[in-house]
């Protein structure tokens, strides 16, 4: 029995060369979804003049436009991971987009600044939802041989979506209306709802029940710890709000390690995860990573603005480089870290990065006046880096631990990577702010060089914690996920004797 088994695996795992159908139906619903989630963090904030005109409010209505997307996003990505994983993570994903493209509407439709706060409240539940989903239903569709390189076309649309937020948000301002970043998601959700029911296979995760103490603890503490990055820079970081939210998220983010470490009959986030040196270091690197990527892009692209003098439109032109080399390196990069592991491709992308924008910096504190093309080929550095780290860690993640658990590793993955943003633009702009901001263009430049070099250095020390990943990610605990399983059968079925293989 048990050999008749193996040799099934093996041949599962030999007998699918291409992704299949399913495969493919699957990586074109969750990159598109994973696009619209990622697209909508940073595709408003070059519309915030014209809502401002036409809605009213003040500065700090203008500036919960964006926060509240990203407030709710982070703050509930766990808990979105593990509805699916008690509820059905097709059921919960089709819930989740459902709700992502009705805030979306309820957005382009807003009579009032509130109500548009409101909805992209809402857009964000709905991501939160349905973002985690994504890997883990990528993951079961696709062949353990194959997930590289599927893992790296999903990627290299979702860093499309990051970089190029202020792109589309710029050109749908400038030759439609605002209403128009929030009416794209429209018909694209409702063309993706209906065909996730058809084509994407249900699977479960291995909690009998919700983890509820676990979820209202670290929904919350994520939430202070969220809130307090965000406002600290608009309101003061020594605010009674900001001291308030960072000290009470992180005390309840302390007591959610303490009770899913002996409290928790079925733990919303096994910490016995953070023991496999995969996991923690991918965690680790992402973490850093999105912390200096996503304040330096803030940057770059305000300094395109402000002192390349380009409308948002030609801007997000100009970071094209960046963006859309993206779509070309990533899908190679997941095929390399297929074959030669994800570690080197990690390494090599972070170092890129770091290196792209310290020269960013170093090339525009070095002018003196204002040129674009000295600047391209950091900026093609950067592109190429992001590509190469976003490719391999996907499956890297999903790797490291059980199949049963993929579903919150995905979560908790993404929360970080979510905190490690708003960390970063509160960081760099803090630091900007310290050098003078943007009184002038020259005071620009003088604010934007050392942000952008303490941007390079946190990319790089997330390659020192790179370091650390094992050359082959193993699977956590017992049970391993695919590609382990596929190698452990293939490596049986070449001790099967040749009669047996053909039976």
């Amino acid at each position: 029995m048990t050999e008749i088994t193996t040799k099934h695996a093996a041949g599962l795992a030999t007998e699918q060369p291409g992704l299949g159908r399913t495969g493919v139906w699957t990586l074109v619903i969750t990159s598109l979804a994973g696009f619209m989630a990622a697209l909508d963090n940073l595709v408003v904030t070059t519309a915030l003049p014209s809502i401002r005109e036409e809605l009213g409010g003040g500065l700090s209505d203008l500036e919960w436009t964006v926060s509240a997307y990203t407030l709710s996003f982070a703050v509930l990505l766990m808990f979105g991971a593990a509805l699916g994983d008690r509820f059905g993570r097709r059921r919960m994903f089709l819930i989740g987009l459902s709700l992502f493209t009705a805030g979306s509407a309820a957005a382009a439709l807003s009579p009032g600044i509130g109500a548009l706060i409101a909805a992209r409240a809402v857009q964000g539940v709905g991501a939160a939802v349905s973002m985690p989903l994504t890997l883990t239903l990528l993951t079961a569709a696709i062949p353990a041989a194959k997930r590289g390189m599927a893992f790296g076309i999903w990627a290299g649309v979702n860093g499309l979506a990051i970089a190029a937020g202020p792109l589309i948000g710029g050109t749908l301002t400038e030759h439609f209306s605002w209403q128009w970043i929030f009416w794209v998601n429209v018909p694209v959700g409702v063309a993706l709802v209906p065909l996730a029911a058809l084509r994407l296979r249900e699977s479960h995760g291995a909690a009998p029940a919700l983890d509820a103490v676990g979820t209202v603890l670290v929904s919350l503490g994520l939430f202070g710890v969220v809130l307090g990055l965000i406002r600290g820079n608009p309101d003061g970081w020594t605010s009674p709000l900001v001291l308030a939210a960072l000290a009470g998220g992180l005390v309840l983010l302390i007591a959610f390690v303490r009770y899913e470490q002996r409290g928790a009959r079925h733990p919303m986030l096994p910490m016995r995860l953070f023991r496999n040196r995969s996991f923690a270091a991918v965690n680790a690197s992402g973490l850093l990573m999105f912390l200096g990527m996503f304040g330096s892009i803030f940057l770059i692209s305000q300094h395109l603005q402000t002192v390349g003098g380009y409308t948002p439109q030609e801007a997000g032109i100009r970071m094209l480089p960046w963006t859309g080399v993206g779509l070309v390196v990533a899908p190679v990069a997941g095929i390399l870290a297929d074959r030669f592991g994800g570690r080197p491709i990690v390494l090599v992308g972070l170092t890129l990065q770091g290196v792209g924008l310290a020269l960013y910096a170093a090339i525009n504190g070095g002018l003196g006046h204002y040129e674009y093309a000295p600047a391209v080929p950091a900026v093609v550095m950067c592109g190429v880096g992001m590509a190469m780290y976003f490719a391999p860690t996907a499956a890297m993640v999903m790797d490291s631990v059980r199949p049963e658990e993929q579903g919150i590793a995905s979560g908790a993955n993404n929360a970080l990577r979510e905190v490690g943003g708003a960390l970063g633009v509160a960081v760099l702009s803090a630091v900007f702010s310290a050098r003078g901001g943007d009184g002038s263009p020259g005071t620009f430049v003088d604010a934007m060089v050392p942000a952008l070099y303490v941007g390079a250095g946190i990319v790089l020390a997330g390659g020192v914690c790179a370091l650390l990943l094992p050359r082959r990610a193993k699977a956590s605990g017992p049970k391993a996920s695919g590609a382990a399983l596929a190698e452990r059968a293939a490596t049986s079925e070449r001790a099967v004797p040749a009669e047996a293989s053909k039976a």
